[in-house]
């Protein structure tokens, strides 16, 4: 008998717009691990330090041989490993959310993210979250979904966030980053952030967690 195929389900979107916190929320529902892509890119960020987009191929295809990724758990309780240790809380603040943007225009770090994404989803049923999963990492995925929100309304979210947990936001500043991010993102030469063809489009301005949840779940299940 032939070996069941993982189930691959991508959520794609701008920074800011919920993806984590579905992602967490349906794997655990679907009983599944969580990929976060954008933590990836932030770990292979925080770990080269600022300026790494301006070194040589050559230098970043051997530093980038050094990471190995892996996951463990599901749901909430995925942990994603990078040579077998978990990420810093460190790599979530807004300079290496920067840093990691600049690294994934360049092509040899794209190309070793994107393979080392794909073997994780050749070994284990995820729910993949990130710019480009449905597009490019996983078209052959499943179930595809494209989330996005008002910069405003993704900005009050951040602060809330972080207001949650006892760190000073301040607005203007942050909807001014993720501007500046979703203009990197949406206009870069590689892999642009954009819907995949047969992905369903959820904007989230006007809608509850539980809602989208609850919008993408019955896609995934088939009952809408």
């Amino acid at each position: 008998m032939a070996r069941k195929a993982p189930l691959i389900v991508t959520l794609d979107g701008p920074a800011g717009v919920g993806k984590s916190t579905l992602a967490k929320r349906l794997a655990g529902e679907l009983g599944v691990a969580v990929l976060d892509t954008g933590a990836m890119f932030r770990a292979v960020a925080y770990n080269l330090g600022e300026g790494a987009w301006d070194w040589t191929q050559g230098i970043l295809q051997q530093k980038l041989g050094d990471f190995e990724f892996s996951l463990r758990g599901s749901g909430k309780d995925t942990e994603l490993l990078l040579g077998g240790q978990p990420l810093p809380e460190a790599i979530r603040n807004e300079e290496t959310g920067r840093w990691a943007s600049l690294l994934a225009v360049v092509p040899s770090v794209r190309a070793h993210m994107k393979m080392a994404q794909i073997f994780l989803g050749q070994t284990t049923s995820l729910v993949a979250e990130g710019r480009d999963m449905g597009t490019v990492v996983f078209p052959d995925a499943a179930h595809k979904f494209f989330l996005d929100a008002d910069p405003d309304e993704r900005a009050r979210r951040r602060c809330r966030q972080l207001e949650s947990l006892g760190k000073s936001a301040d607005f203007d500043s942050i909807a001014s980053s993720i501007r500046q991010r979703d203009d990197q993102d949406r206009n870069r030469s590689i892999a642009p952030l954009k819907p995949a063809p047969d992905a369903l489009v959820v904007d989230t301005t006007h809608l509850t967690e539980n809602e989208v949840l609850e919008a993408v779940l019955d896609r995934v299940r088939g009952l809408r």
